[in-house]
């Protein structure tokens, strides 16, 4: 006869039980919150802790606990705990700034390369470096209360009344076109405001952070999740901030501030002047680029780099007709021919082949052949076979006078790329979607989103992979742009802003299904899932309104340059 299994008869419990991922078991009432089981488990977590994986799916602190779960404590060192201890810091900001200043509201403009964001004032004139250090004194008072910030779901026309009584016309335009019932508010010592995304359950282990004095605004600093608990050195970006300012300019003549504007102009059909107004911006910014390279009379080489999906290639067939139509001839140079071979190619850390280092090249060769195309002799360039992982001889080439040398690559704006050609002979552009549009003044779309979204769908129209594949590949993609392209963007002798103010309502319905194709369970759906609830605050606008020589055609398909050569 088989031994009976071990059951016996037992009371139901009044506890639940938190498994962590080194094996400790904490135990406590039914509904305890979750930042109780994290403090008991880290007393003294660095980085700060701000939300948890609990069973695969990540969730506020505040959550209370109804059952035995697993648990994954997420940290200011990963992308979700470093926008949730951002988001949290900025409502701190929110509040300090009503609570010294009433008559102020902030706007949280964009992201800046130092790390941090830089914000603006509405109501009042610029604070003044006294007043900015006393809102910096009242936010460390409020973090060192530790003041709970607390969550509820009002019905979405309530939060339209809130929001308008307020004079938040952003945040009504927003809601209007909200299709949920209701929306989660946040609070913090009496302000209540909305805000994309999760929130810390308190204000307690946000101290990292400084404010410092950037006219016509200031800067709130905060660390990186590379280092989360240093604020990284100061330094200016002067041609970058100058984008920011132009970009500003251009949603003033659009009349399109912010999301809710553009689900308005949707709504309504002004998107279609909001089309042709953000392409003839970008024609012009391309037509001007053009005329400077023509009006030095000293350019030969014009080098273009940018980060992915930036739209570099349109960007490079659109400047070289351009170009053309200037009277000169684009010659395009392709820089993966000048690899290395295969055993050559530097190692990473890892000791896998690097094929993003500068040292991947063959920089002698790539310099020695600039220099004798530009002297207009005859030069057999070289073809790389990357199935070999050989370099093989390719076409012979001379060019005429009048040729204008265009080469796209990832270390365009490294001066160690081209050493030995003249510096006047050389002009240097960074191409990236280096702007969006914020939810509201208080919620700001990073620009990596919109590149990912780009990705997303061209890689899902043009290469075959899923939303899933794209997602995971993207932490490597970063690693790669900032260390061999955002340190060297000051060099650029001119800055494309690729972004289009329209975009977002366009790449949401190709990107809506790929993204919901990802598998629940996996890490990339985390990410999908947080893209998919951003989506869905934006109205769809149909494709066809787009033009065919649009950069974003590179992204959705049916560009009238793809085929282009030159």
């Amino acid at each position: 006869m088989a031994e009976k299994p071990s059951v016996w008869p037992a009371q139901p419990r009044e506890t639940v039980q938190v498994r962590l991922p080194d094996g400790r078991t904490f135990e406590g009432p039914v509904q305890t919150p979750l930042y109780a089981f994290i403090t008991a488990a880290y007393p003294q977590s660095r980085p700060p802790i701000m939300a948890a994986l609990v069973d695969g799916e990540l969730e506020e602190l505040t959550l209370p606990i109804s059952r035995d779960v697993e648990v994954i404590p997420i940290d200011t060192s990963t992308n979700d705990g470093m926008r949730i201890y951002q988001r949290s810091l900025s409502f701190v900001l929110v509040v300090a700034v009503r609570e010294l200043f009433p008559q102020a509201r902030v706007i949280i403009d964009h992201s800046v390369t130092m790390g941090g964001y830089f914000c603006q004032i509405e109501g009042r004139p610029p604070f003044t470096a006294q007043e900015l250090g006393a809102i910096e004194q009242r936010m460390r008072e409020i973090i060192r209360a530790n003041e709970p910030i607390t969550k509820e779901h009002i019905p979405t026309e309530e939060a339209i009344a809130l929001f308008a009584s307020q004079g938040y016309e952003d945040k009504v335009r927003l809601l209007r076109h909200h299709e949920e019932k209701e929306v989660s508010i946040y609070s913090l010592r009496g302000v209540r405001d909305y805000f994309y995304g999760y929130m810390a359950p308190s204000t307690g282990e946000l101290r990292w952070f400084h404010l410092e004095m950037h006219p016509p605004g200031f800067i709130l600093r905060l660390p990186s999740r590379h280092n989360p608990t240093t604020l990284p050195p100061s330094k200016d970006y002067p041609k970058l901030m100058h984008v920011f300012r132009e970009y500003r300019r251009w949603l003033n003549i659009l009349g399109i501030s912010d999301i809710g504007a553009l689900n308005e102009a949707v709504a309504t059909g002004g998107i279609r002047k909001a089309i042709l107004v953000s392409e003839a911006l970008h024609e012009k910014h391309i037509a001007d680029i053009a005329e400077a390279i023509v009006q030095s009379g000293q350019v030969r080489l014009v080098l273009i780099a940018g980060p992915s999906s930036s739209g570099k290639t349109t960007f490079a067939r659109r400047l070289a007709i351009q170009l053309m139509a200037n009277g000169l001839r684009p010659f395009a140079l392709g820089l993966d021919d000048y690899f290395v071979d295969r055993e050559l190619t530097p190692r990473d850390e890892n000791g896998e082949y690097d094929f993003e280092a500068l040292e991947a090249l063959n920089l002698p060769l790539f310099n020695e052949q600039i220099q004798a195309l530009m002297a207009g002799e005859k030069v057999r360039l070289p073809r790389y076979n990357f199935k070999a992982g050989k370099s093989e001889p390719g076409p012979e080439v001379r060019l005429p006078k009048d040729t204008i040398i265009i080469v796209e690559g990832i270390h365009g704006l490294n001066p160690k790329l081209v050493p030995a050609v003249p510096t006047e002979a050389v002009f240097r552009i960074y191409v990236s979607a280096l702007t969006q549009l914020n939810i509201d003044h208080h919620n700001r779309v990073p620009t990596t989103d919109t590149r990912l979204l780009r990705r997303i769908v061209r890689d899902a129209q043009y290469r075959g992979y899923s939303a899933r594949e794209t997602i995971e590949r993207w932490e490597s993609v970063r690693r790669g742009e900032e260390r061999n392209i955002f340190p060297y963007q000051e060099n650029a002798d001119v800055m494309f802003n690729s972004a289009l103010v329209y975009e977002l309502a366009v790449l949401k319905p190709f990107a809506e299904p790929l993204l919901l194709r990802v598998p629940r369970g996996t890490m990339e759906s985390l990410e999908a899932r947080r893209l998919l609830a951003f989506l869905r605050w934006v109205r769809p606008c149909p494709p066809d309104l787009v033009p065919d020589n649009s950069l974003l055609r590179e992204f959705i398909g049916g560009s009238i340059l793809r085929d282009f050569t030159f």
